[in-house]
Parts: structure tokens; C-alpha cells; sequence
């Protein structure tokens, strides 16, 4: 697998390429390099896009005219967004970018060329310690054939000018100069169950836990809010799960028959069952730590386990609603967990 400028594979980047590869794309090739198992996958470097923006700002210019948008003018945001878009959208690709893209997408498919794949926005400003931007572009599921790539590679593109991300941009007085987009194409997984994890409690913020959240299917009715995922805690020291609900999840996201996804009803028999094992919750608490203990801060994580139970990791980045907190926490966490633990039960002595 051979990096270029406008592709780079996932082993061969780490967090100090977000400039080229964004936040997303280098949490990916971070976790590959720390030994977690990630579908495998590739990032279409922000070159490409600089390259293509340019070209427009030829005809007419773009960043400038976002530089001088007012927050409070929602039409004038969404006339210049629609606009944008739509040039990206129907712009050509430059011919080493376009030649690039699909050669790295015949290797990664190798003799599948039709194999489903996620083509998802890496944007230079998201995933930050301070700010997750997460959300704000987009990301296309099950995507099959190098034509429908690229399609969607501009599609990923024209996403840093959709009205909320110009809006999120805008209320941070954030440069348009500085910012750029990269695009991370990646073996989709055909989840049996999928959901998040968090390396402290999201709501208490206490260290010494990990809380999961998993359902049936794709991951995207989880994060999307559209399922009640069943509900996980377990102590990072101990690995005792301390809280167990299993909620009633009546429908699940499965991949569709003609591309994307699609939501259908969970059988009977699943709705109320644990969407993973003890051995899973076990297994993903690990991961869990593993990931903490080399990014040294709490995590945020996208998991998904497929119909063979392998455990694959989607992404992973910096915690940032506790983390931003301006006040401590009546019991202060310590860097080491187990430390903190300790100094919980040795006060009560």
C-alpha cells in the first residue's frame, strides 16, 4: 500500500498529520499504530481539496466572502452555502487526485471491487482537545464502486460549507484561511452490534468507570439518538460491571439493498436481549483503556462488532464535556486510575 500526496493509508499516519489529513483521519492511523483493530482504509488528503478549491476561487472568490458572514444573517449563510456546494459538488477532480483515489480504492477492494465502504469527512478543526466539530460534515454508509467514491469524496468536500458548519465556524470567529478538509474511504463492517463507549462517565465525569452503550445493528441509530442503547458500566480498575440496563430496542439500522442504510424492525426475541456479551463488555473495556493509556486523556469511542463477534474500533477522540470543566469535582480524578480509586476508599478511613 503506497502513499501519495493526495492518499495517504492509515498505517502510515499518526495525530501530527491532522493539517493533511484531519482529525478523524489521524485518529484512525493513531489507533492503527497503537495495535487496536480498525477497518482497513485510506484518507484523500486535504491537498486535493485545496487544489480544487482553488480552481473555483479562480472563477469567484469563497473563504473571503464566509470570512465576512454575520452570525445572525441565517439567509445569507444558507444563499452562499447553497451556492458553494453546489460548485464542489459539480467541479471535476483534478486528474492526479481522481487517478490516485482510484487506484488506492482498487487495492483496498481488491477483488471485490463492489465491497461496501464508508466515505466519511476528516475536517482539519474537529476532534480538538477543545471542541469536537464532530457532526457538522458529512459521512455516507455502504457506499459500492469507485465511481460512487469519488462522487462522495466531493460530496465529503462540500460539506465544510453546510449551514450549520459555516453557522459552528462563524460563532467561533473561526479564519476560513485555516481551515480544509480531508476524506477518510474505509472498509464498511457488517455490524451484529455496534454503539460507543466513553473512558469516564459522561455524566458524572468519574475517572475510575467506563460506560458503554450498545444496540443491534449499525452504530449510526446509536449515536444518531434514534435507539435507546442498552447500558453499560464498568469499573476500570476492577472490570465489575456495576450497572447493567438493557433497554427495548425496537428497531435497528441494517445496510441496504441498493446502498446506505436502512431502519427495520428488531425481532422479538432481540428486542430485550444484551446487544453484547460479558466477554464483549469485557473485551471493549480493555480497548477502552488500551486507547487512554496512549492518547493519556479520556476518550470518546465509535465500536463495532460484526456477525463473526471480531471487534473492530471506528474512531476515537478526546472526551471534551468533563475535560472542559472549569471546576473540579468534589473527588478530584487523578491521572491513574487505580490512584484514584484509592484515594476514594483510603478517605474513608
Amino acid at each position: 500500500m503506497h502513499s501519495t500526496e493526495n492518499v495517504r493509508w492509515f498505517a502510515d499516519i499518526t495525530l501530527s498529520d491532522r493539517l493533511a489529513v484531519g482529525g478523524k483521519g489521524g485518529s484512525l492511523g493513531e489507533s492503527t499504530r497503537a495495535g487496536v483493530a480498525v477497518p482497513a482504509g485510506f484518507v484523500v488528503t486535504t491537498r486535493g481539496f485545496e487544489r480544487a478549491l482553488a480552481e473555483l476561487e479562480k472563477e469567484s472568490p469563497i473563504r473571503p466572502r464566509v470570512n465576512e458572514l454575520n452570525l445572525h444573517d441565517l439567509k445569507g449563510i444558507r444563499r452562499l452555502s447553497e451556492e458553494v456546494r453546489a460548485r464542489i459538488k459539480g467541479a471535476p477532480l483534478p486528474a492526479d487526485v481522481c487517478a490516485d483515489i482510484t487506484a488506492a480504492h482498487a487495492e483496498l477492494c481488491d477483488a471485490q471491487p463492489n465491497h461496501p465502504l464508508a466515505v466519511r469527512s476528516s475536517a482539519t478543526a474537529e476532534d480538538s482537545d477543545q471542541a469536537s466539530f464532530a457532526g457538522l460534515q458529512d459521512t455516507y454508509l455502504w457506499v459500492t464502486g469507485a465511481e460512487a467514491v469519488l462522487k462522495h469524496v466531493r460530496s465529503c468536500w462540500a460539506s465544510l460549507y453546510s449551514v450549520p458548519s459555516i453557522s459552528y465556524r462563524r460563532k467561533d470567529q473561526v479564519c476560513e484561511n485555516g481551515i480544509a478538509i480531508a476524506v477518510v474511504v474505509q472498509k464498511m463492517v457488517d455490524a451484529r452490534s455496534a454503539g460507543v463507549m466513553f473512558t469516564r462517565s459522561p455524566l458524572t465525569g468519574d475517572r475510575s468507570v467506563i460506560t458503554i452503550e450498545s444496540a443491534w445493528g449499525l452504530g449510526s441509530a446509536v449515536v444518531s439518538g434514534e435507539v435507546t442503547p442498552d447500558h453499560f458500566v464498568i469499573g476500570k480498575i476492577t472490570g465489575q460491571i456495576s450497572v447493567r440496563d438493557i433497554s427495548d430496542k425496537r428497531r435497528r439500522d441494517v445496510p441496504a439493498e441498493s446502498g446506505g442504510i436502512k431502519q427495520i424492525e428488531t425481532p422479538e426475541v432481540l428486542r430485550r436481549a444484551p446487544s453484547i456479551s460479558d466477554g464483549e463488555i469485557e473485551a471493549l473495556a480493555e480497548i477502552g483503556r488500551k486507547m487512554e493509556r496512549h492518547y493519556g486523556k479520556p476518550q470518546d469511542i465509535e465500536w463495532a462488532i460484526d456477525h463473526a463477534g471480531e471487534i473492530f474500533l471506528l474512531q476515537s477522540r478526546p472526551e471534551t464535556v468533563w475535560s472542559g470543566k472549569d471546576h473540579a469535582p468534589i473527588a478530584k480524578p487523578a491521572e491513574n486510575a487505580l490512584q484514584h480509586v484509592m484515594n476514594i476508599f483510603g478517605g474513608r478511613r
